[in-house]
């Protein structure tokens, strides 16, 4: 023990990334997350610096968990002033039953250390995340210059309106043009719909191959949102498989953003989804996706895992979504996959494979900015940033 101090984060929605350092003391401080996702308030990384240590003096251990679910993260000072670093699956209700013969792999922990500071520190985080996390065709590009139409109309858009956007949005030097939520099912309000990803012909009636045509016809790309791990009970899918959404028989629906989480630890599940995307994907020239995600996890339980089995829920919720996402990054390599999740709910290592980038915070207010992202560089390249200007 040379005296160290932690370096965390904790936050909220539209307040991510907030760093803090404090003296280590005896016992264990910890850092962790019980929302279903990495979450808002504590990202899983963490960083052991010496008391002396500044950015470009002194030695650090940074460690960063490459999951999206549930984690803990935890310096540990035992009575005999010996030091552990540890960071792995938050234990808060998870169980795994591993049968004879069987295995099971934890998520990978990245560990780096640093003996000038911590800028040398978020340099070789930098390094191994750029190069080794993030991955396809964007990895080294130059990001386009990206307008979403969110701010400007939310669900009341039309293609006339896209249309008139886009034609300003060309003279102004935007490289990327995307339509957010509203483009599907009967999606009017964030009461229903979700899950029912087929085009709404009263607002695209060329679909949106023709919208998407006619903005590359200004010079520039298309991209579209979804929400794929979401649905509402006012839905086609919902009414077809209630058994699909994560609920307690006999209790009341608990809703978040008024939806509720599809049951990602079934394969047919899964299965829909991939379908689904990938028929959207393949529908125009699309060159962009945000994958969204609004609401923490609760009341879990799956029609389609045992009683035994129920503890496992949360780890393989998280390999159901790698499968899906893995499945249609392979399939769609020129898309651009930006994160998102109610901002920067799922900022982690784990998603990153998937897309080279993800939305830091609903917070767009350039000061406010200031302070989230460069707390996020502790760990993440820029390369990373999702920001709107």
């Amino acid at each position: 023990n040379k005296g160290y101090d932690v370096i965390s984060n904790y936050g909220t929605w539209a307040k991510e990334r907030q760093i803090e350092r404090t003296p280590l003391a005896h016992g264990a401080t910890s850092v962790y997350s019980n929302c279903g996702s990495s979450s808002h308030g504590a990202n899983p990384f963490l960083i052991l610096a010496e008391n002396t240590a500044t950015e470009d003096f002194g030695e650090a251990v940074g460690m960063a968990l490459a999951y999206s679910g549930n984690h803990r993260m935890t310096a540990d000072l035992g009575k005999y002033d010996v030091v552990n670093m540890s960071g792995g699956i938050a234990p808060d209700n998870f169980r795994w039953n591993l049968g004879a013969g069987e295995s099971f792999s934890t998520p990978e922990l990245v560990m780096s250390f640093s003996a000038n500071g911590l800028n040398a520190l978020s340099q070789n985080f930098h390094k191994i995340v750029k190069n080794r996390v993030c991955r396809g065709a964007y990895r080294d590009a130059r990001r386009p210059v990206l307008l979403n139409l969110w701010e400007a109309c939310s669900f009341t858009f039309t293609e006339e309106t896209v249309k008139s956007a886009a034609d300003i949005c060309a003279e102004l030097g935007v490289e990327l043009l995307v339509i957010d939520d509203g483009w599907f099912g009967q999606r009017n309000t964030d009461h229903c719909s979700l899950g029912d990803w087929y085009v709404n012909k009263k607002k695209l009636p060329g679909g949106v191959k023709r919208l998407a045509e006619k903005v590359e016809a200004l010079g520039m790309r298309f991209g579209i949102w979804v929400e794929p791990e979401m649905v509402n009970a006012d839905s086609d899918l919902y009414r077809a498989h209630p058994d699909w959404a994560v609920r307690i028989d006999d209790r009341p629906h608990a809703e978040g953003r008024n939806q509720l989480l599809l049951d990602l630890t079934r394969a047919d599940v899964c299965d829909y989804l991939i379908d689904a995307m990938a028929a959207v994907f393949a529908s125009g020239p699309i060159s962009y996706v945000k994958w969204d995600m609004n609401r923490n996890f609760s009341d879990i339980y799956s029609h389609g895992l045992a009683a035994a089995r129920q503890g496992e829920f949360l780890y393989r919720y998280q390999q159901g979504l790698y499968r899906v996402m893995s499945t249609l990054a392979q399939r769609f390599p020129h898309i651009l996959f930006e994160g998102c999740a109610s901002g920067g709910n799922r900022f982690d290592l784990g998603m990153l494979t998937f897309g080279p980038q993800a939305w830091c915070s609903d917070d767009t207010d350039p000061i406010e900015r200031l302070t989230i992202q460069g707390n996020l560089s502790y760990l993440y390249p820029q390369s990373t940033f999702g920001a709107h200007v």
